[in-house]
């Protein structure tokens, strides 16, 4: 079973900025790649980011120019999120998933909570 391990969230301010992460210690950087995921309360699930194993990234509207994917060169498989100019809106539960493969489509970390709010 692979797990994932996310760090990183908290209360932040608006227009603060934090930095996820998430980490699967049982994947290489060129196994899988990891997407990015938010649920508010009483919201649907809402993807954020993707970033693919030959390091290709993609955005939703809502963060695009605000979040930032990348992954460490390091072998093993994490996974940054970078988030600046944080809203009240961006406060939710966030989640990292690997993806690329049909393999790799099912892990999910456990969940990281960011607050926005001053």
């Amino acid at each position: 079973q692979v797990q994932l391990v996310e760090s990183g969230g908290g209360l932040v301010q608006p227009g603060g900025s934090l930095r996820l992460s998430c980490t699967a210690p049982r994947l290489t950087s060129n196994t899988c790649g990891m997407d990015w995921y938010r649920q508010a309360a009483g919201k649907e699930r809402e993807w954020l980011s993707s970033i693919n194993t030959d390091g290709t990234t993609s955005y939703a509207d809502s963060v695009k120019g605000r979040f930032t994917i990348s992954k460490d060169k390091a072998k093993q498989l994490t996974v940054y999120l970078q988030m600046n100019s944080l809203k009240p809106e961006d406060t939710a539960m966030y989640t990292c998933k690997t993806a690329g493969t049909l393999y790799c489509d099912k892990f999910w970390g456990q969940g990281t909570q960011v607050t926005v709010s001053s």
